[in-house]
Order: structure tokens, then sequence, then C-alpha cells
């Protein structure tokens, strides 16, 4: 499989490779909000923001200054100006954040750009049992358990017959799946398929989800499709881990250090090229 990475224009700004609105992160999992955030910016996006609740947007904001922050109160208001919105990672499925995802979700629907859901906003989204309207461009990133919620069928089942649920994920949702195995498998809305086949036990750690769906979406922003970002995405966060461990051991990368090392699996890319 030959891939591109998105063209870098000399005559550009920061809005030329795409604003991210991530909405992600909540008491317990200020790292997530962090994770998913920053690995979009890593992979070329132009701008990226983090909308999430005050306590949140203070502990991430002494991590970096590399983001702008939005309070999730406004979160709706600010959707016209982003081409990215991803939702879900450490979010949280308590009441209040599960009234404000179905509210966000009917903004979406009419959003022009790509929505990335992830994580607890997988999890929201399997007990809305309802008939809603979806975003028409959207990437779901479940893993087999979040597969399971969202297709109310066993584990087990999943992982026997992996590429046949990815397809139906894609049927239900009318979107592109990343169903994230060992060898991830992505899913087009047409019913495309890729398997990944970079990635070793390195990746096997909290937060590493995060970074992958930070790096789609970043991707995403650069005008890739769905399916090629996915593609991609997954491809490179592979590499990274390989890269990652390949210095650290696979025992021994955090989902932090992929971070520092997404640069090095692009820069492997570019010398092939």
């Amino acid at each position: 499989m030959e891939f591109k990475l998105p063209k870098r224009e000399q005559l550009s700004n920061k809005g030329t490779f795409g604003k991210v609105l991530n909405v992600a992160g909540s008491e317990y999992y200020t790292g997530a909000a962090y994770l998913s955030s920053i690995s979009a910016l890593k992979v070329g996006c132009g701008y990226v923001a983090l909308s999430s609740s005050p306590k949140v947007l203070n502990t991430v904001a002494l991590r970096t200054s590399d983001l702008v922050f939005i309070p999730i109160t406004d979160v709706k208001k600010a959707l016209k100006n982003y081409d990215v919105v991803s939702v879900g990672c450490g979010l949280s499925t308590d009441l209040s954040v599960s009234i404000l995802f179905k509210s966000l979700l009917d903004s979406l629907a009419s959003f022009e750009g790509t929505v990335i859901i992830d994580a607890d906003g997988l999890n929201l989204l399997s007990k809305i049992k309802k008939e809603i309207e979806l975003p028409k461009k959207l990437i779901i990133t479940p893993h087999p358990k979040e597969a399971s919620r969202l297709l109310d069928v066993e584990v087990e089942e999943i992982l026997e017959n992996p590429m046949d649920y990815a397809k139906q994920l894609t049927e239900k949702y009318g979107c592109t799946t990343v169903l994230k195995l060992h060898n991830t498998i992505v899913c087009s809305n047409e019913g495309e398929i890729y398997i990944n086949e970079t990635g070793n036990s390195a990746l096997a750690k909290a937060g590493s989800g995060d970074v992958l769906t930070g790096m789609i979406s970043g991707l995403v922003a650069q005008k890739m499709s769905e399916f090629d970002a996915s593609k991609l995405g997954v491809y490179l966060h592979g590499r990274t881990g390989e890269i990652a461990s390949s210095m650290l051991s696979e025992y021994s990368v955090l989902a932090s250090d992929l971070l520092n090392y997404i640069p090095l699996a692009i820069t492997d890319m570019l010398v092939k090229d």
C-alpha cells in the first residue's frame, strides 16, 4: 500500500492546513484531551482548539501553549469555525455529558466538515436507541468492546469475524470505520477495506487510541478524504510505535512518548518518497 502525505504548500498560513475542534477530557481524564489535541498538530494540522470543562482546560494549559481553549458551554457556537470536530476522548459518560453529547450531535448533523467519534463518544452513541441524524462525513474509531456495544453483540463475535463487523458498523452509521485491533481494519463508506500491518505491543497502553484519534483528525483537516486519512493515520500510528519501541523497548513506551516519535515516522515516509 502506497501512502502520500498531505502536501505542504510554502505559500500558506495556519488556516491552509486545517482547523480541528477537539471536544475531549473530563476531571480524571485530562491526559486524553492533551494527547488527542497535540497529536493532531504533530501530523501537520495548522490549528487545534480544545473544548472542555474549565478544570480540564486549566490542567492542559499547564502542559502546553500550543492549543486554543474553548469552554464547553461555547462549543456549539464555535463549530462553524472548524474543518474537523473530534468528540469523545476521555469525555466520561455521566448524565450531564450524555445530555451535552446528544445536543452536540444534533448540531453536528448539519456540520459541513468531518466528525470523528471515539472512546466515550462511542459509548454515549451506543446508548442512543432512537433513530438520529448523524454527521454526513463521519469517522468512528472503536476497539472491539466499543464495537460490541454499538452493534449489541459479544466481543468474541467481533474478534472472530472483525472484517464483517467493520462493514456492519459502516453500514449502520454511514461512516468510515476504524476497528482497532492488532491489525486495525479501516472500512470506507463504500465498503473498501484496508488492513494495517504496522505497529506492535508498544501501542497497547492507555492513551494510545487518543493519539490515533488526533492523528486522523489532523490529517482530515489537511483535506484528505476520511478513508485516506484513516488509512494513513493508522499506518503512521503503527510506525510511530515501532520507531519508539526501537529506542525505548515495547515494554516502556508511553502514549505521551508517541508524540515525540510521530515526526520520525513522518520523516521515514518522506525519505522513502
